[in-house]
C-alpha cells in the first residue's frame, strides 16, 4: 500500500495562502504603520534639540541683561 492519507483536503491549495508568512499577525502589525519607528526617532531627536537650544538660548538672554 502507499503511504498517502487516506483523506485529502481539496481545498488544500486554495487555503495554502494563509500560510504564508506575509499574513502572519506579526508582519501585518509591523507594516500596519509603515515609517512610524522612524518618525518616533525624528521626533524625539527634535524634542531633545529644541530643549539644548532653549536652555541655551536662556542662558544667553540672562547673561546679557
Amino acid at each position: 500500500m502507499s503511504n498517502l492519507p487516506l483523506y485529502r483536503d481539496p481545498w488544500a491549495k486554495l487555503d495554502a495562502w494563509r500560510k504564508s508568512p506575509i499574513f502572519q499577525k506579526t508582519t501585518v502589525v509591523r507594516n500596519m504603520f509603515p515609517g512610524f519607528g522612524i518618525a518616533v526617532v525624528a521626533f524625539t531627536a527634535y524634542v531633545i534639540a529644541d530643549n539644548v537650544y532653549s536652555k541655551s538660548h536662556k542662558k544667553e538672554e540672562n547673561s546679557h541683561h
